[in-house]
């Protein structure tokens, strides 16, 4: 058995198992982890629990960090940025 978190990118989508490392995460906290496409902000929509080996993609990456405040309004501004750019405001 593994520890893992569920995060998600998307409001809808599939989810992510990361390892929580010794971090203290709980379902609803955002959060920032490494992926193939670099590191990127989700939120844990899994809390931690032991899932079968086989259902993780190895290798398991980490979580970097907890999303701070400040990270937070960090991506509310870039997504704002973005929804401007392509006329979605």
């Amino acid at each position: 058995m593994i520890r893992v978190v569920g995060v998600r990118f998307r409001n809808v989508g599939k989810i992510y198992y990361f390892s929580p490392k010794n971090l203290q995460i709980e379902a609803d906290d955002h959060v920032i982890v490494e992926t193939a496409r670099g590191v990127e902000y989700g939120k844990v929509v899994l809390a931690p629990r032991d899932v079968e080996d086989e259902k993780v993609i190895q290798p398991l990456k980490e979580v970097i960090r907890i999303a701070t405040p400040r990270t937070m309004r960090e991506k509310n501004r870039t997504e704002k940025r973005k929804k401007k750019r392509f006329g979605y405001v």
